[in-house]
């Protein structure tokens, strides 16, 4: 126990043989101030010989405050370190200065355009991703590579059934227990314009129902034709529209359907088949529905004609019609 500078006897927590630390009391209680009046003979001098706190006339009022020795340090920076750091600081205020004020512009611009054009800035970036997003559906492929593809895929189809049919046919004279294709001839007579018509009457009629009540089908039509459609020309139509239709149907009526029977379960069939082919590129099961009751009703024509030129016609008239009338839809809209 040792003396204060007030004279209070109060513990040291380090002993006074430290050189070099304050002696700082565990819990020292003194004065907010020092006192009036220092005495000049040295007395009142700081036990380390620290010069003594410049004296005061008048006591403070307040009371007495307790303190607890807290070690601080305080690292002592260079002029050059001091002046890099305040450089730093008045970068970043300038930069966020600088951010804030084009953000203030953006948002100015913005809204002095929706404001000229009758709307709101938020209405005005609705309009501009809903156009971003249209852009993206309506880009369809490109003309040279929708004919390219139409053009090989049809010659795929139209050597296939070829060669089915001529198998089948061979198989057949050999003794096979194979129908002959053969049955089902490429003679058109002037009644097979009435069934090509009734077949062009029936399902065009429904598809065009089926795009009026069916937004699952409307949806699968229309992604369909966009990828198709939207860079050809109205003359193109008639390539796209007659190459599969003659190709698809000697495949699929002319050579498959004969060698499982001409009746309707093989209709039903081979309708089923060309139905399922036509998934894919956006359409769904929806069309796929619906190309197999086409591919069923193309069928039904074949039985009744023998003849692969009624569904030949009626498929390729129907792809125009649907064509033609997607496109004039659009232009009506636009």
């Amino acid at each position: 126990m040792q003396s204060g500078r007030f004279g209070a006897a109060v513990p040291y927590p380090f002993p006074a043989s430290v050189p070099g630390v304050a002696r700082t009391p565990a819990t020292r209680i003194e004065r907010l101030q020092a006192p009036a009046q220092r005495p000049q003979d040295g007395r009142g001098a700081h036990p380390l010989g620290r010069a003594a706190p410049p004296a005061t006339s008048e006591l403070p009022d307040a009371g007495w405050k307790c303190q607890s020795p807290v070690a601080t340090w305080k690292p002592m920076l260079s002029g050059r370190n001091t002046a890099v750091i305040t450089f730093a600081k008045k970068s970043i205020k300038r930069k966020k200065r600088n951010f804030h004020s084009e953000t203030k512009d953006s948002l100015l611009i913005s809204e002095e355009a929706a404001s000229s054009s009758g709307g709101s800035a938020s209405t005005s970036l609705e309009v501009n991703s809903e156009d971003f997003t249209t852009d993206d559906k309506i880009s369809g492929a490109p003309r040279s590579a929708v004919l390219q593809s139409c053009t090989l895929t049809s010659g795929l189809l139209l050597a296939g059934g070829i060669l089915l049919r001529q198998a089948a046919h061979l198989a057949s004279l050999n003794g096979w227990s194979i129908a002959d294709p053969t049955d089902v001839s490429f003679n058109f007579e002037a009644w097979h314009l009435e069934l090509v018509a009734g077949l062009v009457i029936v399902i065009s009629s429904s598809r065009y129902i089926l795009l009026q009540t069916w937004s699952d089908f409307r949806a699968s039509s229309e992604a369909s034709n966009r990828q198709i459609l939207t860079s050809l020309e109205p003359p193109d139509y008639i390539v796209i529209a007659c190459l599969p239709g003659i190709s698809e149907e000697l495949l699929f009526r002319g050579a498959l359907m004969p060698i499982l029977g001409l009746n309707w379960i093989s209709a039903l069939l081979v309708g089923t088949i060309f139905g399922v082919l036509h998934l894919g590129n956006g359409r769904k099961y929806s069309f796929a529905i619906w190309a197999t009751f086409v591919g069923f009703s193309y069928g039904i024509g074949t039985i009744a004609s023998s003849s692969v030129i009624v569904p030949m016609a009626s498929h390729a008239i129907n792809n125009i019609i649907g064509g033609l009338l997607w496109r004039f839809t659009k232009n009506s809209q636009k």
